[in-house]
């Protein structure tokens, strides 16, 4: 079995995140994304038959649903049963027809400038055709129009995007060309179930934001949103936006990844106890803390937990912040923080935080970790 060509980002054990391009892309597409999405799952992006560093031969007739075959070979061969995904153009028809088809697999789905049906079915196969007969340069002459809006055009992305036009192979691409003109999920659309965020350009000639409209409506479980200032690629033109609105959508994960988080390093009890106290007033501010400090922050790959808790401790004490001082004592030493250790932080906090503020420290960190050597069995 010849696989998708792909990249991994991220932690293996963080939920699985696929990303799906565009016709005549590559995973590059994605880019600018990654590194964020990456905090909280692990990003799968592949490049379509033929695109990027993928084998152009399609193995089946030409069919969305032989490229979104492809994708779960792909996803069987990491070990990955259930996924998020967001795909962009033809890469999002391979994942709203995996939702349809599959919905046992995908957890959520993103909707990225496209479509349940890409129009009359023949101009598509007027361009396998001509690429065919051609090639693709006339492709990578017009992509700047069709791609992307005016001020966009002459930018280091645009200019790389095009070249994965011109790049990619003029076979493969027509049979992706012909699996577009064949795909037509109008009826299929409530056969989705996963929760679903459709994104439009508001720019965008290619699928114009009333077919993101078209699948707000057939999928019952949707958000729709359309952002100024992005044509067919709105992951390469309005990253920030396009994050940000994955981020939200993604939220689920980020709350459950902080949840595990946030029990591991201070502790189920208090952790429960926390939720137990929330009321309808406190309950957006604990699921700030949990999404945003646990789920995003403290899940970082760039410090381990150690370190984090050693910036921790000296942040608490510079601003006398004497009742999570001493919960992240606690914290410090479930990080694997020594004794020695936590004595040496307070230490230098001295210096840098003031003496006052480390004679508090050391007093709160004496009582808690008296507290832990008495609770912990002899």
């Amino acid at each position: 079995m010849t696989l998708l060509h792909h990249t991994i980002d991220g932690r293996e054990d963080a939920p699985a995140l696929l990303l799906g391009p565009s016709l005549g892309t590559s995973l590059r597409l994605w880019d600018a994304l990654v590194p964020a999405l990456a905090r909280g799952h692990q990003v799968v992006r592949y490049d379509l038959p033929g695109h990027g560093g993928s084998p152009a031969a399609l193995p089946h007739e030409p069919t969305v649903a032989a490229l979104a075959a492809l994708v779960l070979e792909l996803a069987d061969s990491l070990g990955i049963e259930r996924f998020a995904y967001a795909g962009v153009s033809l890469g999002g028809a391979v994942g709203a027809w995996l939702a349809a088809h599959h919905s046992d697999r995908v957890e959520s789905l993103a909707l990225v400038c496209t479509s349940a049906r890409f129009g009359d079915p023949d101009p598509w196969r007027d361009r396998a055709a001509r690429v065919r007969a051609e090639g693709v340069e006339w492709l990578a002459e017009t992509a700047p129009a069709r791609w992307f809006t005016p001020g966009f055009k002459t930018t280091a992305m645009a200019r790389a995007l095009i070249a994965d036009q011109r790049a990619a192979a003029p076979a493969a691409y027509a049979a992706c060309c012909e699996a577009l003109a064949a795909y037509d999920l109008t009826d299929r659309m409530g056969a989705i179930t996963a929760p679903t965020l459709v994104v439009a350009g508001r720019q965008d000639a290619a699928t114009p934001p009333a077919h993101a409209r078209r699948l707000a409506d057939g999928i019952a479980r949707s958000t729709l949103l359309e952002i100024d200032g992005a044509a067919h690629l709105a992951p390469a033109e309005q990253p920030d936006r396009v994050l940000r609105a994955l981020l939200d959508h993604l939220g689920s994960t980020a709350h459950r990844d902080g949840t595990a988080v946030r029990r591991a390093v201070l502790g189920v009890a208090h952790v429960d106890r926390a939720v137990a106290a929330t009321t309808p007033f406190t309950a957006p501010f604990q699921d700030l803390i949990t999404r945003y400090a646990w789920g995003e922050i403290w899940t970082r790959p760039g410090l381990d937990r150690r370190t984090r808790s050693c910036v921790t401790l000296t942040a608490l004490i510079a601003r006398g912040h004497h009742e999570e001082l001493a919960m992240h004592v606690r914290a410090a030493r479930t990080n694997g923080l020594t004794v020695d250790e936590i004595q040496e932080v307070l230490l230098q906090t001295a210096v840098y935080c003031g003496v006052p503020a480390a004679n508090t420290a050391f007093a709160i960190a004496d009582r808690v970790l008296a507290e832990l050597e008495e609770e912990s069995p002899s």
